[in-house]
């Protein structure tokens, strides 16, 4: 008998660097979440951070609008005339009234606490905002899901009210409308009618935008794949609807809603300053802004103060949706 051409040898053990090569390889290929992905080139963006931080400020103050003025011991709607020229009707003192009892000085003539105004009127900013945004993006997906997935007949009638509405005149109807409107609808009454009324007006020609998106994203995904094999084993339309497209179209759903909710902010303030907001005196930004254009030259505080807080709004809102655009963008090079 002959021995074997080759005798069996001990499988050698990894060394030290080959173990620690293959700990490193494993934790390369670790699964990430889409959110996880996301979050992770968000935090990379300092100033979509930072957008971000003041806007939960923001929000944060209009919540707390209350207990920060009672802390705070100004009333927004309590007068102070003794602190007004009688003769020029402007605030005694620098800086439009700045004391130590009063932040950012007082109103000319009746006196009121421009701090505490500016809290409350970021209430109505914001409320206006976000609220409108809601309704624009309810419409907008559902009608822009039902176009883009089902086409025919009903993508032609839901694209030519899109066409319509976009054609339309929106702060001219907003501006006839409430000038017609009741002081009392709904249960609603004063500022609360033009609230809603703006509200709803708001919203209602805003879908038109991102109904296009997202009619457009819904035409390009229900020819993907995943779809096709989803039809092919059998699943029915509101299956792929609400499992396999609304899923994939939260990311751009998302980065409008950021968007949008500054534009809102702004349409309320100019509508406010156009005098065909809340009334007073409910504050408002845009209806201090109104008011301070018979004091821009002997009280400019009180036109800066509300515009410098629209400034920071809108910037804020700008800068964290952008954040937002360039974390969920799968091409994005951050």
């Amino acid at each position: 008998m002959t021995a074997p051409l080759h005798e069996p040898t001990a499988e050698a053990a990894p060394s030290a660097a080959e173990e620690a090569a293959l700990a490193a390889g494993e934790k390369a290929v670790q699964g990430r979440s889409l959110g996880r992905i996301a979050w992770e080139r968000l935090k990379r963006d300092k100033l979509a951070l930072t957008g971000g931080v003041v806007v939960l400020l923001l929000i944060l103050v209009a919540l707390l609008a209350p207990v920060i003025t009672n802390l705070y011991g100004q009333d927004p709607d309590a007068y102070h005339e003794s602190l007004i020229d009688p003769l020029f009707g402007t605030p005694k003192g620098s800086l439009g009234g700045v004391s130590g009892d009063h932040w950012l000085g007082v109103e000319p003539v009746s006196g009121r606490d421009i701090f505490a105004r500016v809290l409350y009127g970021a209430r109505i900013s914001l409320l206006v905002g976000f609220l409108s945004a809601v309704v624009a993006i309810v419409l907008g997906t559902v009608l822009g899901v039902l176009a883009g997935f089902f086409g025919g007949w009903l993508d032609t009638v839901i694209s030519r009210v899109m066409d319509g509405l976009l054609a339309f005149p929106q702060l001219l109807f907003i501006i006839a409308l409430v000038s017609v409107m009741p002081n009392e609808l709904l249960g609603l009454t004063g500022s609360s009618v033009r609230v809603f009324v703006m509200i709803v007006v708001i919203g209602f020609f805003g879908w038109p935008y991102i109904g296009r998106v997202v009619r457009g994203q819904t035409l390009s995904l229900r020819e993907r794949e995943y779809v096709e094999a989803a039809r092919s084993l059998g699943a029915g339309r509101f299956y792929i609807l609400f499992k396999e497209l609304l899923p994939n179209l939260v990311a751009p759903i998302v980065v409008y809603t950021t968007m949008m909710i500054p534009t809102n902010i702004l349409t309320e303030a100019a509508l406010s300053f156009l005098g065909v907001g809340v009334k007073p005196p409910t504050s408002s930004w845009g209806q201090m802004l109104s008011s301070a254009l018979d004091y821009y030259d002997s009280d400019p505080m009180y036109m800066v103060v509300p515009g410098v807080a629209i400034f920071i709004t809108v910037l804020a809102f700008n800068l964290f949706g952008d954040g937002v655009r360039d974390a969920l963008d799968p091409k994005g090079s951050r």
